[in-house]
């Protein structure tokens, strides 16, 4: 029986898998894969907006191909975590 950290680990890369490949490189987030899984992944009232996704998907873009790879994506993860960690300490 996996942990739940295993589990999570495992949602992770199923969700990276479930949004690439749709447009070309199937190793890759295109620039729209991106926004789907940002628009559809991420369910708090506070959406992005198309504007600010393109602009976070340039910063996360460190090799400028237009795609996101599987380690940049988890760079964008491990920055959400990094907040969520810090936002949660407040009520700790």
């Amino acid at each position: 029986m996996p942990s739940t950290l295993e589990e999570a680990l495992e949602s992770l890369v199923v969700i990276f898998h479930k949004y690439s490949g749709k447009e070309g490189n199937k190793s890759t987030l295109s620039k729209r894969e991106f926004k789907n899984l940002m628009q559809n992944e991420f369910t708090s009232e506070q959406k992005l907006s198309s504007k600010d996704i393109r602009k976070l998907m340039d910063e996360l873009d460190v090799d400028q191909d237009q795609e996101l790879n599987f380690q940049e994506y988890i760079t964008f993860l491990g920055q959400v975590a990094i907040f969520c960690n810090d936002s949660l300490q407040a009520f700790l």
